[in-house]
């Protein structure tokens, strides 16, 4: 096969990932989002919130390349859900088996640029990796909220869940987790998110 062929039966692959669905709901509550849909959305916030990084010299490109990567693995790995502590064990190898599968369709240098954003992306070191990171747990936090805690309230979530599994986004933007924590007081305040205790986390 031609690099173009490779790149084409990459670029035809990765439509799947339009049929992954995520716990999380749109905005107007009609149906679950795809992981397409999650991709794309925290490329835009990448590029609206890159001025509240921790770092402000921040490679935006390389965060805009992970975010629409990062969720690649899911064609074969599967969404695994951020409070599902059973299925994170094996989470990690399935993905990596995913990664190396997918970004194996590429030709070089393209394989290996995007294997290694996304061994970047979950290794969550660099400033870029530490802020996708951020936008990924920020943005279904703020469709839990705006959707009056659908997904929490299916789920049987509460706050110290909510608190642990997204005090992270602090690592990529203290401004952002301000906001996020803030957030989830009022989603307890306002009866969207069951307030937990120590014992929950």
């Amino acid at each position: 096969m031609s690099a173009l062929e490779k790149q084409i039966a990459f670029l035809l692959e990765i439509d799947k990932v339009k049929t992954i669905i995520r716990r999380t709901r749109l905005l107007d509550n009609t149906r679950y989002e795809n992981d397409a849909e999650h991709s794309w959305h925290l490329a835009v916030m990448a590029v609206i919130l890159a001025p509240y990084a921790n770092d402000s010299g921040l490679n935006v490109l390389k965060v805009l390349k992970m975010v629409l990567i990062h969720d690649l693995v899911e064609i074969d790995a599967g969404d695994t859900y951020l409070y599902d502590d059973h299925l994170k064990a094996e989470k990690a190898r399935k993905e990596a088996l995913a990664a190396e599968r997918i970004f194996g369709l590429l030709p070089s240098p393209q394989k290996e640029e995007l294997h290694a954003l996304w061994e970047e992306f979950e290794a969550r070191q660099t400033s870029e990796a530490l802020f996708a990171a951020s936008l990924d747990r920020l943005e279904p936090l703020l469709q839990n909220y705006h959707t009056d805690g659908y997904a929490w309230k299916e789920h049987g979530i509460v706050s110290t869940q909510v608190y642990k599994a997204n005090e992270h986004i602090q690592k990529g933007s203290q401004v952002l987790w301000a906001y996020a924590k803030d957030l989830i007081d009022r989603a307890v305040q306002e009866g969207k998110l069951k307030k937990g205790s120590s014992e929950n986390i």
